[in-house]
């Protein structure tokens, strides 16, 4: 045997089966406040909205939609006459209902010879990846809120300051003088939208990279230190004045977007323009999500492999989809705001 090499022969398969690993999971914030309203089916796919306006109200801007112009002098009466009669003006919000969905594939040999459970995995997913869709579209609508502010600055471009004391309070004027109502109370999660109620507030939605300058302003509580009630989503952090603030990293900045870095200290993808990050502050009514009666979640659907058809002669793939109808939609510009701001460039 001298000179013989020993050796172990190669292992048939070599692998054991591992559990299956966490992947990063979207988180929904916005979908905690907005105005749930039903649209029944086989009636079009348009909804138009009417709100009265009151007396020397516009809508010319999110402040005049609001505004009450009423003096007692104006109202006086001569006797023996009667007062000039007023037309009610009305302003109508119409949206339009649209159809979400994805879809993935496997096939026969998944089905027969793979360890997983495939179909499953691909339902849960659809579940979080249409979930993602969901929450994209409110941020998409609340960005387009017309009643927004800039962190020193007039417009996207000229931000470079971080949020600040003063801009909430800025935002605090506006809203309460548009008659904004506080918040009291949230959707809970669950396709039947239930209610919790919470501590009257208005809630400020941002990303993640924000939570630093957020912790920083004069007066901030986080959640810890509430004297009484709980946090009304688990990303949230803290409050200041009568703003409760909830982080998201889906919640993205539009990069490169503001004024020169320069000597702001405020963070860039680029290194030129900072990232301007928008602060999404709502009040009570201020926006609605239109869904069909009786189908608020998600619609799946599982086709398995087998069925037969000219598309699939041979049944070998099989089908796991979600799809859902949304029309979101701004109620009153005026009671929210959208305020545009730079963050602190952080470094270890």
């Amino acid at each position: 045997m001298a000179g013989n090499t020993l050796s172990t022969p190669a292992q048939r398969i070599g692998a054991s089966k591992g559990a299956i690993l966490k992947h990063a999971e979207p988180k929904e914030a916005l979908g905690i406040t907005g105005e749930q309203h039903n649209m029944a089916k086989n009636t079009g796919d348009t909804v138009k909205f009417r709100r009265w306006l009151p007396y020397g109200g516009s809508t010319t801007n999110a402040n005049t939609i609001n505004r009450w112009n009423v003096t007692a002098s104006a109202h006086q009466l001569q006797e023996g006459q009667n007062p000039e009669p007023d037309r009610l003006d009305a302003e109508d919000r119409t949206v339009t209902m649209r159809d979400y969905g994805a879809i993935y594939y496997y096939t026969n040999f998944v089905e027969d010879l793979y360890e997983d459970d495939i179909p499953r995995a691909q339902k849960i997913v659809l579940g979080q990846r249409m979930g993602l869709v969901r929450e994209m579209i409110r941020y998409g609508t609340l960005q387009g809120c017309t009643n927004k502010f800039y962190a020193s600055g007039v417009n996207r471009g000229t931000v470079s300051g971080k949020i600040t004391l003063n801009a909430l309070r800025v935002i605090s004027k506006s809203l309460k003088g548009n008659h904004c109502e506080f918040i009291t109370e949230v959707l809970s999660a669950g396709p039947k939208y239930g209610t919790t109620s919470v501590e009257q507030s208005f809630l400020v939605f941002v990303h993640t990279d924000a939570e630093n300058d957020i912790r920083n302003l004069p007066g901030f509580t986080k959640t810890a230190l509430y004297a009484s009630g709980q946090p009304i989503h688990k990303m949230e952090i803290g409050a200041v004045d009568n703003y409760r603030f909830i982080i998201s990293p889906e919640l993205t900045s539009i990069a490169n977007s503001g004024a020169a870095v320069g000597s702001t200290g405020l963070y860039s993808t680029g290194g030129t323009n900072l990232d301007v990050y928008p602060y999404i502050v709502v009040g009570a009514n201020a926006w609605g999500d239109v869904a069909l009666k009786g189908s608020r979640s998600f619609d799946y659907s599982h086709l398995p492999p087998g069925q037969k058809d000219k598309s699939d002669v041979l049944g070998k793939r099989g089908y796991c989809g979600a799809s859902f109808y949304s029309a979101m939609f701004i109620q009153n510009d005026g009671w929210m705001a959208v305020l545009e701001a730079g963050i602190t460039s952080l470094s270890a």
